[in-house]
């Protein structure tokens, strides 16, 4: 569908400025274009002085180019990856050349690498090497004044790739080498290939530096632009056929680029909107996910976790082989940076991690042989899903057609496999997460992290994707960390739920005890349950806002406790109610939702928290239960259950 633009009419005194600057630009081009002698063009082009300075031309931006791709794609990798002190002025060095004017920076190059130079004397004694009036000299004054559009279109393309992919390569055992050149180089290959254009161009235009530093000698260093300044005193005629030729070539390298040269990388297609996304099996597409057979552990064995993890996040870990331990706690609480410091990858928390008899705390991120899933799953996208599966395995030096095998034999595990050929643009997001777990548990990794990794998937699928990680965690010889915001998650999942506050474990239990005895606020509400604070009394509960709580088992006095309330246990009255209920407030609807046949209804009081009740649409219906309605809650003394803190 194409995107609707609202058409506004420019200002005038916006617009007149703007069609003047345009004519000024195109006025010089239209200049040549009107004085070309187009009969005697193809004879200007082909004089033997400009065929051998074009030939000139075409060697020395190919060397330039060449230099400036081994020297230019490491700075600006370094540039976008790497904070180190100086960082602002390496810059700035990168840029000088754009800014400076070229006859400056030929007279730069004789003063650095001339015979009477800085190292020139050095490279011709030791080597034989004389830059100046020769046609190595022509290249050095390319690529001086030709690289920095490299390195800025490069830099660009990789700030503007997410370091996940990068990430989750090191996870499945790829060194920093076999990342770069396997994930980093193709995916910002739209702005390599940018800069690489830009890079050619500018040198073969080229003139300033190259006539100060190298000198006009025909055949070894007078290139094309050369040649036109010669002819212009001569020959003007000639002279503007080949400014033409230049011309068109820049042009044609402008066009063919289409404005990508700010190294921004190519949007992809959003996973889900090709034909092939819809394609599931037919038991999945009547809601029954395939039926799988448990995996034995990747490679046999079985590995305890001890971690001790310091920093922001502040804890011991121990779990048994086999563990799955779901990571929950509001944000900020340090689940994420629980998960990369147990990777090694974040300087805000170091772990000493131990896994079976391994002690791997030095070990870098490829070599630690833990799996991460991002939320995103953070598959490559020039890769297909048989080849995401297989990189793991290819990282560990197993050979291709082994790992394809393996690669292939947990994407069918996962119900996948008849879609090993399909790239991720063209899965659908619960197809994309199967495979990205097919990955990661493919690599044979000791310890599993998963970042919430069904948050982005719709329910049904949700449920299947579920369904199919319970099954093959059974089979797991390591340990498996989730970190979620579901209570199902956590709950159908996991063996231990790991509540974190501020970096720290506020609670570490089964997730039957954590769902009756949840010690946070924030979990107690993941739950669905009215948790509210406050200190111990004779008779209930202080609350920490104001008012009183009043239960049937109270704790000693003084001592700091949670209160959980069911919302299936709080009443809603269109009067005040009678009778029994200790707990009763007045109080404002603010809120009504629908949670499967039932409704939420979030109430609002000045004497008391804000407070969550669920009942039936029929009872809503009679008590006139609407957006701003007045109403009065109340709650049992039996029926609140304080967790002492």
């Amino acid at each position: 569908m194409s995107r609707l633009r609202t058409r506004t009419r420019p200002p005038v005194t916006l617009a007149l400025p703007a069609l003047l600057a345009v004519a000024f630009l195109l006025l010089p081009l239209v200049g040549i274009l009107t004085r070309t002698q187009w009969g005697d063009l193809a004879d200007h082009l082909t004089s033997p002085g400009v065929v051998e300075a074009l030939r000139l031309s075409l060697l020395v931006s190919a060397w330039a180019l060449g230099l400036s791709l081994v020297l230019g794609v490491p700075l600006a990798w370094l540039l976008a990856r790497v904070e180190f002190r100086g960082k602002a002025f390496v810059r700035s060095l990168v840029l000088l050349p754009m800014v400076l004017p070229p006859t400056v920076g030929g007279v730069a190059l004789l003063l650095g690498f001339g015979r009477r130079g800085l190292l020139g004397p050095w490279l011709e004694g030791t080597f034989g090497i004389t830059l100046p009036f020769h046609t190595s000299g022509a290249v050095v004054a390319a690529t001086f004044v030709a690289m920095p559009f490299l390195v800025i279109s490069l830099e660009g393309a990789l700030g503007g790739l997410r370091q996940s992919y990068e990430e989750t390569a090191a996870s499945l055992g790829a060194p920093p080498v076999r990342v770069f050149f396997t994930v980093t180089l193709p995916m910002v290959a739209p702005g390599l290939i940018a800069g690489a254009a830009l890079t050619w161009a500018r040198a073969l235009g080229e003139f300033g530096a190259t006539i100060t530093f190298a000198g006009n000698l025909p055949g070894t260093t007078q290139t094309l632009p050369l040649q036109v300044y010669l002819l212009l005193q001569d020959r003007p005629e000639a002279a503007t056929s080949v400014s033409l030729l230049l011309l068109a070539i820049a042009m044609a390298v402008l066009i063919a680029l289409r404005g990508r040269w700010t190294g921004t990388p190519v949007a992809r297609k959003s996973a889900g909107t090709g034909p092939a996304a819809a394609e599931e099996p037919p038991s999945e597409r009547n809601g029954v996910p395939p039926r799988q057979d448990a995996p034995a552990a990747a490679d046999g064995g079985h590995w305890p976790l001890h971690a001790e993890v310091t920093g922001f996040n502040r804890l011991t870990l121990d779990a048994a082989p086999g563990t799955t331990i779901a990571v929950v706690g509001e944000n900020g609480a340090g689940k994420t940076t629980l998960l990369r410091a147990l990777l090694g990858l974040t300087p805000r928390a170091h772990a000493a991690l131990r896994l079976g008899d391994t002690d791997v705390t030095t070990l870098p991120p490829h070599r630690r042989q833990v799996a991460w899933v991002p939320q995103d799953g953070a598959l490559f996208p020039h890769l297909s899903a048989l080849a995401n599966t297989a990189y793991g395995l290819r990282a560990r030096r197993v050979p291709r057609a082994e790992a394809r095998r393996e690669a292939q034999a947990w994407l069918d595990r996962l119900g996948v496999g008849h879609l090993a050929q399909r790239r991720p643009a063209q899965l659908s997001g619960g197809q994309a997460q199967r495979v990205a777990l097919a990955r990661a548990l493919a690599a044979r990794p000791r310890l599993l992290l998963l970042d919430e990794p069904l948050a982005a998937l719709d329910q049904t699928t949700r449920a299947h994707v579920r369904h199919t990680l319970r099954t093959h965690l059974a089979g797991f010889g390591g340990v498996c960390l989730i970190v979620t915001h579901d209570p199902v998650e956590a709950v159908s999942l996991a063996d231990r739920v790991l509540v974190l506050a501020d970096g720290e474990t506020l609670q570490d239990a089964p997730p039957a005890e954590v769902t009756r005895h949840p010690r946070s606020p924030w979990v107690a509400r993941m739950l669905g349950r009215n948790a509210w604070a406050g200190t111990a009394t004779a008779d209930g509960l202080a609350l920490a806002g104001g008012g009183r709580l009043v239960v049937a088992e109270a704790l000693p006095e003084g001592a700091r406790a949670l209160a959980i309330i069911a919302p299936e246990a709080v009443s809603v009255h269109r009067d005040r109610p009678g009778g029994s209920p200790r707990n009763v407030w007045p109080g404002t609807v603010r809120e009504v939702t629908a949670v499967g046949s039932r409704l939420r209804v979030l109430v609002g009081s000045a004497e008391a928290p804000d407070l969550v009740a669920e009942i039936t649409p029929e009872a809503a219906a009679e008590l006139g239960v609407a957006d701003g309605a007045a109403v009065w809650t109340s709650v049992k003394a039996t029926e609140v259950t304080l967790v002492r803190l």
